[in-house]
């Protein structure tokens, strides 16, 4: 990796002009490619949104960061590191911060935190970061557990699930979790969701979309749903480059992806849970044995992951500095990438960093980024009247506790022109009041280029059309990724089916990801109930695996959801028709017409060419709730899937096709 200049910014308003030069081309660009103008108009500054300005933490502060990220040292007392990160899951673990702007970053420095007599356990709550700083995950040992549990329940009832645990994640530590019950220290939710055999048995981590999991080396179990509450479902999440002692329990979860990680073994679907209609396993050791003939055995299991590049973390070195690593991109791998004790790739020190926050000036972040610094992005949410330009090859942004992003005036909020290199990742995506075109565009349409050397990369981005923001919003496509060789790895993009200003002409967008460079890979891509087509993959040569979609709660009728005068509803997952090579992996797409009371077909989930070269490996669809359903599950072949038949919560499946 090349890496930044280190100069200083001195005339910062002489530089700011190269970001308006690179906006308005590549804004042509993208009008020619026939998605649209994207705005090329500047403002002087970021407007600033609420965010808490008192730290929760002012004992474990770094100026350099901001009030929001808590860095642990083990000369600490264990006592004071347990009240501050209290004080932030009091905040952010209520089901009521699930649209609050409030977000975190917690830290802890290369040490042991915690002991067998008396742990360090927590909950992990909405827009919160938990992550070591060790160059190793076996640099920073928790011994105790990182605990998310159930958050919707039924008053009166013991009806409670996961479905709403979204934007939390964990990295780059070992836990040891096998430690005994009833931790002093420890305050469990109420209701207490834990029986008998439960407290610590496992780290309990029920969650859905937008919570990963990465670099952790788990002694112990992990179980990705609250296994000691009643009615323990959960929507999935995503594992990578992890090591897991003990068993990976997934129960009730509907789907999972685990790539490139080592598990002691995985159980399935408790009796009476069901749910486990897509598990995905891409270079994993101990993988199950693949199946696809059920619910509770849909196992899709590749041996290797074709091309992956992990995540760049921020990391601190001997002598107490900063740096943030980048690993270098592998092919044909299986087991963690640190399994061997050292990893290939490039170290950033932090002086080679813009770190911004949300008062930060655009055109200061953009002079940056043009002059060769890569960005970190602090805790908070980011109100742009211009879009970040990512000008230069090779740039790293990193969003620390789910920076999230939102254009005010029509822009982007990212636009990626280098086409090698890039590094995207830990951030949310909102849109804004006025209509967006491309909410990230990574690449230029259409120019060609990109390395499968030194791939683009675009790693826990999240997308949301509404939901959080306290007007009407919309943006007609969330992710255009153009650059050939690139990986998308871990996306949600979610049309909000709950919270703020949601309906049908309140949150609008059209599509969550569009493709068009040639020999993309994605894993762990969830789109879910956008408008028209949730999925259009234009590039040749790409692969997706693991695939997760539910299809718009609220067309008001049919004729409002219509690809075609002739074609009920829009499919899914398109491969447009000029592809002649694609593999698909461990797709499925779901029916749930819950906010209408129309009756709704669509004709397929999926669509692609027939051609020998465009292949599909366990696809498949489930029929959850509303009247119609698919009519078939991909080109008229399969199903259908619908509230007459089969009529019930299963998957309809196809192994193979054509």
């Amino acid at each position: 990796m090349r890496e930044a200049s280190s100069s200083g910014f001195a005339h910062t308003r002489r530089r700011g002009r190269l970001p308006r030069r690179l906006i308005a081309a590549l804004a042509a660009v993208v009008l020619a490619a026939g998605l649209a103008a994207l705005s090329a108009e500047t403002a002087a500054s970021a407007s600033v949104s609420s965010a808490a300005t008192t730290s929760l933490c002012p004992d474990a502060n770094v100026a350099a960061f901001g009030p929001n990220v808590c860095v642990f040292s083990p000369s600490m007392t264990q006592s004071a590191i347990q009240a501050d990160i209290n004080n932030i899951s009091t905040q952010q673990v209520p089901v009521g911060a699930q649209f609050d702007s409030d977000r975190y970053a917690i830290f802890f420095e290369p040490g042991t935190y915690g002991s067998s007599a008396d742990p360090l356990v927590f909950q992990v709550g909405y827009y919160t970061e938990v992550a070591g700083l060790g160059y190793m995950p076996q640099d920073t040992v928790i011994d105790g557990a990182n605990d998310v549990f159930n958050n919707l329940c039924t008053a009166g009832t013991s009806d409670c699930n996961a479905d709403d645990n979204f934007w939390r994640s964990l990295s780059n530590l070992t836990l040891n979790v096998d430690l005994p019950s009833s931790p002093p220290d420890y305050a469990p939710p109420t209701p207490d969701p834990y029986g008998a055999g439960c407290d610590n048995s496992a780290d309990l981590f029920a969650a859905s979309q937008a919570d990963p999991i990465r670099r952790v080396d788990i002694n112990g179990n992990l179980v990705v749903q609250d296994y000691c509450a009643a009615n323990n479902y959960a929507s999935g999440g995503f594992i990578a480059d992890s090591e897991i002692s003990g068993d990976f329990d997934t129960y009730g979860n509907q789907q999972y992806m685990v790539r490139n990680s080592d598990i002691g073994g995985s159980n399935g679907c408790a009796p009476g849970n069901g749910g486990l209609w897509n598990n995905v396993y891409s270079g994993v050791q101990g993988a199950p044995a693949a199946a696809f003939d059920g619910q509770c055995d849909q196992n899709t299991v590749l041996a290797t992951s074709p091309v992956t590049e992990e995540e760049p973390f921020l990391y601190s070195d001997s002598s107490g500095g900063y740096r943030v690593f980048v690993p270098a991109v592998q092919h044909n791998t299986t087991g963690p990438s640190w399994a061997s004790g050292t990893e290939a790739g490039a170290s950033i020190s932090l002086s080679r960093f813009f770190i911004a926050n949300p008062s930060t000036p655009v055109f200061a972040i953009d002079a940056a980024l043009a002059h060769g610094k890569n960005l970190i992005l602090a805790p908070g949410v980011y109100d742009l009247d211009q879009p970040i330009v990512v000008s230069r090859p090779d740039t790293v942004v990193l969003g620390l506790g789910f920076a999230t992003l939102v254009p005010q005036r029509g822009n982007a909020a990212i636009l990626v022109a280098a086409n090698t290199g890039v590094k995207l990742s830990g951030i949310i995506v909102d849109a804004g009041p006025v209509n967006s075109r491309v909410l990230v565009s990574v690449g230029v349409p259409g120019s060609g280029g990109g390395s499968a050397a030194d791939p683009d990369t675009i790693q826990d981005v999240f997308f949301r059309i509404g939901g959080a923001e306290s007007t009407p919003v919309s943006a007609d496509v969330s992710l255009l990724d153009s650059a050939d060789h690139s990986i998308i790895d871990d996306v949600w993009a979610w049309r909000a089916d709950h919270g703020n200003n949601v309906g049908w002409t309140a949150n609008v967008g059209d599509t969550g990801l569009v493709v068009t460079g040639d020999d993309v890979t994605a894993y762990g891509l969830a789109v879910e109930h956008y408008q028209k087509n949730e999925v259009v993959w234009s590039g040749q040569d790409g692969t997706e695996i693991f695939f997760q979609n539910e299809l718009p709660y609220d067309p008001p009728s049919q004729a409002d959801w219509m690809a075609s005068p002739s074609q009920d509803g829009y499919p899914a997952f398109v491969v447009s028709p000029h592809v002649s090579s694609f593999q698909g992996y461990g797709m499925g797409s779901y029916v749930v017409f819950i906010d209408t009371s129309a009756t709704l077909y669509d004709a397929q989930a999926f669509k692609a060419p027939d051609t020998p070269g465009v292949q599909f490996h366990n696809i498949f669809g489930v029929w959850i709730a509303g009247s119609g359903g698919d009519q078939s599950i991909i080109n008229g072949t399969g199903g259908p899937v619908t509230s007459t038949n089969p009529g019930t919560v299963e998957p309809v499946d196809i192994t193979s096709y054509p």
